[in-house]
């Protein structure tokens, strides 16, 4: 069995570095008191969609590419390895939702403007626990008439403050459900939250009798496989992170000399090298293999996302916060980008469940099965 990338997504792998490495620059992140609002992320969306990347697991039937998750995991890596910030995750997780769970006349309506990259989307499911299963404890949804009425908060919703739709879980009585909820309207409220990340917007939603159609999928059908998917991307940006991580610390410890020599000579950073390595090698076989296991709706998919997530996310905490001593002192320095990569690692390991919580539900799989 061949194992290796094919040719066609090595191109797409470099195409995406050559155009990201050339036209997202995070120099006005780079100074004490930045936020996302110095990020560029309008700027950075526009050219991300002028390249058609919002259309790329879309259906054809919908104006999408079609493209699956290992063609997806080239240019999500990618987007992690340069930190891009733009609202492509948090509409990325929508499209997902609606692809999944919409109808037909919800996806016609609006996938179409998503591969064009006019409607951007984010998917708001995290209690303020960051719990992302059901049932909702903190949002509901009541029908009114001929429309339903959601009222309540969700949190740590990427992209939000960005998106002109949002995919919203809430409790319909007894089972939660997904709904379409126009960003805009009067009911809805979203907060930009002090992320240390500020690479990423990341807000709480608060709802006030907001007007929501609702998704044709069921939870229990839905949700299983959306979790897989968002579960993927995050441990995909996590391991390009990681790499990237990786070759700036070599490329620093060949040039910065201590004593007549590169520290890289000395016996404690080639070791601490080594280990980082061996993690990006682990994290970079954990992705692809989880998007193997999407691609062929493996019965093992949901185990390989939720081990992907979990070593990508203790993994890239690692190798960043090792980077940062290798660095030394200038490391730690605003101008540098080892602390964006740093809060990025931290960020996404807790985002849509921790390391500890995904290694719980492998046990809980394993166990499962061998029962």
């Amino acid at each position: 069995m061949n194992f290796a990338l094919s040719e066609d997504h090595l191109v797409l792998r470099q195409s995406a570095r050559t155009f990201l490495e050339k036209e997202i620059s995070l120099a006005r992140v780079l100074v004490p008191g930045a936020t996302v609002a110095d990020a560029g992320y309008d700027a950075n969306w526009s050219k991300i969609a002028a390249m058609g990347w919002p259309g790329m697991v879309i259906d054809e039937a919908y104006d999408g590419l079609g493209l699956s998750c290992i063609d997806l995991a080239m240019v999500l890596g990618e987007m992690g390895r340069t930190l891009a910030p733009s609202p492509f995750l948090g509409t990325l997780f929508g499209t997902w939702a609606v692809q999944k769970g919409g109808s037909d006349a919800q996806k016609k309506d609006l996938l179409p403007g998503v591969a064009a990259g006019s409607t951007k989307l984010a998917l708001a499911v995290a209690e303020a626990s960051g719990a992302v299963d059901g049932p909702c404890r903190e949002a509901t949804a009541r029908k009114r008439g001929g429309s339903w009425r959601l009222t309540g908060v969700k949190s740590f919703v990427i992209d939000a403050a960005a998106a002109d739709r949002l995919v919203v879980a809430a409790q319909d009585g007894q089972n939660r459900a997904f709904f379409l909820v126009e960003a805009r309207q009067a009911g809805v409220q979203v907060d930009l939250l002090p992320w240390r990340d500020v690479t990423r917007q990341v807000a709480d939603v608060r709802l006030k009798d907001a007007v929501g159609e609702r998704l044709e999928a069921e939870d229990a059908i839905l949700w299983p496989w959306l979790r897989d998917r968002v579960l993927f991307a995050l441990a995909t940006e996590s391991a390009a992170g990681a790499q990237r991580v990786m070759e700036m610390t070599v490329d620093y410890a060949k040039e910065r000399t201590a004593f007549g020599k590169p520290i890289g000579a000395y016996q404690a950073i080639k070791h601490s090298l080594a280990d980082m390595l061996g993690q990006v090698e682990c994290c970079n076989a954990a992705t692809l293999y989880a998007a193997w296991a999407l691609l062929e709706n493996q019965a093992r998919a949901s185990l390989a996302a939720a081990m992907a997530k979990a070593y990508t996310s203790d993994a890239y905490m690692a190798v960043s916060q090792r980077s940062i001593q290798i660095f030394g002192a200038i490391g730690f320095t605003w101008e540098m980008v080892n602390h964006l990569y740093f809060k990025r690692a931290r960020a996404n390991a807790e985002l849509f469940g921790s390391a500890r919580t995904q290694r719980a539900r492998v046990i809980d799989m394993v166990e499962n099965k061998a029962a």
